[in-house]
């Protein structure tokens, strides 16, 4: 038994509403269109990989920053004082507070750096059209969009836990270049996988079948 996928059998899936119907139903435009929303109707998500890649290469490049700049300046009567992420995590871990300095390791630090790398990873097999373990991927893939949906609560945290590090009486604690270089590689990244569409993985391992059948009722001999 033939299967088709739903681009094959001339079905689009809206993008805006997610409604799911044929390309027979849409008429009038030059381009077809969602006829319950309007929005404009594509087989497969445009420039998918090359929006991906852009995002995820500001994110990797803004990772760095946002490690290495301080995340929290304190000021008071003692002096001042800069915090890292990282300074935060020794800080937890020498005071004795190591679930804590787990936590944040893991949500900062670990997190961010394992979503960078699987995406960078589903883009760069999909763009490559291999057909390597697609069902593992499409997991992965999904992964990411679930942790994505607690990605924000990176920078809660990151914020909570670095002020509580140096918290002093009479002391003005104001957000230092690192916190924005932090936001700014979660929402990067949450936009990045956004981007990418899985689809795209598993027309890479229906293009091989049907060569392979191709193949094998041109040569049916071998």
């Amino acid at each position: 038994m033939k299967y088709l996928t739903a681009a094959q059998a001339g079905y689009f899936s809206c993008h805006a509403c997610g409604r799911v119907q044929a390309q027979s139903q849409v008429h009038g435009h030059a381009h077809p269109r969602c006829h319950r929303c309007g929005s404009a109707l594509h087989p497969r998500k445009p420039n998918s990989l090359m929006r991906t890649w852009a995002l995820l290469i500001a994110a990797a490049l803004l990772y760095i920053p946002a490690n290495l700049l301080p995340i929290m300046h304190t000021e008071s009567l003692v002096g001042n004082e800069d915090d890292t992420i990282m300074s935060g995590v020794v800080y937890f871990w020498t005071s004795g507070s190591w679930p804590l300095a787990v936590i944040v390791f893991i949500a900062s630090i670990l997190v961010p750096m394992l979503k960078l790398s699987v995406l960078a990873l589903l883009t760069l097999t999909t763009q490559r059209r291999s057909t390597w373990r697609p069902i593992e991927r499409t997991k992965l893939y999904r992964l990411v969009e679930f942790i994505g949906r607690w990605s924000m609560l990176d920078v809660f945290v990151v914020t909570l836990t670095v002020a509580l590090v140096r918290f002093q009486s009479l002391a003005v604690i104001t957000a230092g270049p690192g916190a924005i270089a932090f936001g700014s590689v979660v929402i990067l990244t949450m936009i990045a996988s956004m981007q990418f569409d899985p689809r795209l993985i598993w027309d890479a391992v229906n293009e091989n079948k049907q060569e392979s059948t191709q193949h094998f009722q041109d040569h049916p001999h071998e």
